[in-house]
C-alpha cells in the first residue's frame, strides 16, 4: 500500500488543462475555447488523441452532432488514406474557426493512433479566445454560418 508521504510520479507528468484554457458560451459560435494564461507563439496549448473513422463512418457521423465536431486530413486524403475524418478527444474539438486565427492544428502520426496539438501561432493573452481556420468549411451545410 501506498503512503500517503510517497510521491504519485504519474500524476506528477499530469498537466490540469483546467488550469490553463477554458470553455464559455460565444455568441452567434456556441461554445469556445479560452485562454487562462499567457501562450506565446509556438507553444502548445494542447495535445489530444483521436479516433479516425472511414467513409461510411463518416456517413454515419454527419447525421449526427458530432459532424460539426470532427477534424479531416487533407494530406492524408490525397495519400489514399481510408481515414478521412478524425473525432478529436480534447479540448481541441471546442476552439472556433477564425478567417484569421491565433492558433494551427498539428497532426503527429504514432504507433499508438494520430494525435493533434493545437499550437500558438500568435502571442494569446488571458482571456482571449483561441481559434484555427477550418479546413473543411466547404462541407458544412449552408445554415451553419461562421462568425
Amino acid at each position: 500500500m501506498r503512503s500517503n508521504k510517497t510521491p504519485n510520479r504519474t500524476a506528477d507528468l499530469v498537466v490540469d488543462c483546467r488550469k490553463a484554457l477554458y470553455v464559455k458560451n460565444v455568441p452567434r459560435k456556441g461554445r469556445g475555447l479560452f485562454a487562462n494564461i499567457i501562450f506565446n507563439v509556438g507553444d502548445v496549448i494542447e495535445c489530444a488523441p483521436t479516433w479516425g473513422f472511414d467513409e461510411l463512418e463518416a456517413s454515419l457521423l454527419d447525421r449526427t452532432g458530432l459532424f460539426q465536431y470532427y477534424f479531416v486530413r487533407r494530406e492524408r486524403q490525397h495519400k489514399g488514406d481510408h481515414l478521412i475524418g478524425y473525432v478529436v478527444f480534447g479540448l481541441v474539438s471546442i476552439a472556433n474557426h477564425s478567417a484569421k486565427p491565433n492558433a494551427q492544428i498539428i497532426w503527429h502520426d504514432e504507433d499508438c493512433g494520430a494525435w493533434v496539438s493545437l499550437v500558438a501561432i500568435e502571442d494569446i493573452n488571458i482571456d482571449e479566445e483561441i481559434t484555427h481556420c477550418y479546413t473543411n468549411i466547404s462541407s458544412y451545410p449552408n445554415n451553419i454560418a461562421f462568425v
